[in-house]
């Protein structure tokens, strides 16, 4: 069965996409720890990100890589952290998130919510940078 991101990468499912190129894709995650907390993915369904075939898993973190640039200069920050847990959804993923101290990447914390129109407002401030 197609995970949410694989239905999010066919386009069956909706997002507030960042970029895209015929492997990966990049967009909002709707439960963000901080504003612009964005997931990086490969379209090729893996549940785990270590048992993607090396070129996939190197382009993965190439991609990530342009958009954490563009991140950091739409939304101030100190850095962007990174990190990959890959318990929540069975498909590789990273998170990107802006942070200012260690604390700002505790997925224990509250999830912030934003209006539709405050999502795409942060996705364009993002995509305008890349």
């Amino acid at each position: 069965m197609a995970s949410i991101f694989s239905k999010i990468a066919a386009g069956e499912i909706p997002c507030y996409k960042i970029a895209e190129d015929d492997q990966f894709l990049a967009f909002l995650d709707i439960n963000p720890l901080a504003p612009g907390h964005t997931l990086v993915i490969p379209k090729h369904e893996t549940d785990y990100i270590f048992d993607l075939p090396s070129p996939l898993y190197e382009g993965l973190f190439a991609f990530a890589r342009k958009v954490a640039n563009g991140l950091g200069k739409a939304i101030p920050c100190a850095r962007v952290g990174i990190t990959v847990i890959g318990l929540e959804v069975p498909h590789a993923h990273i998170h990107l998130i802006p942070i200012n101290g260690i604390t700002d990447m505790e997925f224990s914390r509250p999830k912030l919510k934003f209006s539709p129109e405050e999502f795409e407002g942060i996705a364009s401030r993002i995509r305008a940078e890349l």
